[in-house]
């Protein structure tokens, strides 16, 4: 089955929040990262150059040199700590599904960390790999045994056409993977589905990508199989 293959549906009809919290904003992360390259800089620069005036200051500037290192060592390790713990509690809780109008309005990072998200709760492991150079692969998921497939996220309005289709079953075979989706917030013509029809793909328009959101408030189902 190309559409709706390894997913489970069933309708429910409450109202779901059309905003999702980030557990720690893109913009604070890289102010941690930046703060943590200068530091790892300055011991490098210290330890490798050993600059001379730093042998020349008194005692006391010299100590508070050193606990001005350790607590800016402790800052990092207190503020990396808060990002890894706000991003586990917010994969522990349950993903609230968002319309197809919501997913149109989300970054196009952030449309690929709900997907993800998604196929987390359906029991695969997933990691965005999204970049310059990737080949159109945004996620690459693995199943129960080992196999990996690859997701290709399009946060499009336009009907997806056999080009695109095609351009990912060419990503498919030089990945060398078992399994290609296409999950996207557009609707997927016909002739789309008709060129992908028998081969390891499977293609998610945008009102069944909101289904797949909707049925994981249900009680869990067992893993998808290959």
């Amino acid at each position: 089955m190309v559409v709706r293959t390894e997913w489970r549906f069933r309708q429910q009809s409450p109202q779901f929040s059309t905003q999702q919290r980030q557990p720690v904003s893109l913009n604070s992360r890289w102010i941690i990262g930046l703060l943590t390259a200068v530091y790892l800089l300055w011991l490098l620069v210290r330890a490798v150059s050993q600059p001379a005036w730093l042998s020349h200051l008194p005692s006391l500037l010299s100590e508070l040199l050193r606990l001005a290192e350790i607590g800016w060592l402790a800052t990092l390790l207190v503020l990396w700590g808060l990002v890894w713990w706000r991003g586990w509690q917010e994969e522990a809780k349950p993903l609230a599904p968002l319309t197809l109008e919501a997913l149109y309005n989300l970054h196009p990072a952030d449309f690929e960390r709900y997907v993800a998200r998604l196929f987390r709760q359906k029991g695969y492991k997933a990691s965005v790999r999204g970049r310059s150079g990737d080949l159109g692969v945004d996620l690459v998921v693995t199943r129960q045994g080992g196999k990996r497939a690859i997701v290709q996220c399009k946060r499009y309005r336009n009907t997806i056409g056999p080009d695109i289709v095609r351009e990912l079953y060419g990503t498919l075979m030089h990945e060398g993977v078992s399994h290609a989706f296409l999950v996207t917030t557009a609707d997927i013509s016909d002739s789309a589905r008709a060129w992908a029809q028998g081969k390891p793909m499977t293609l998610i328009d945008g009102p069944t990508l909101v289904e797949i959101a909707q049925s994981l408030q249900l009680p869990p189902t067992s893993p998808p199989k290959a």
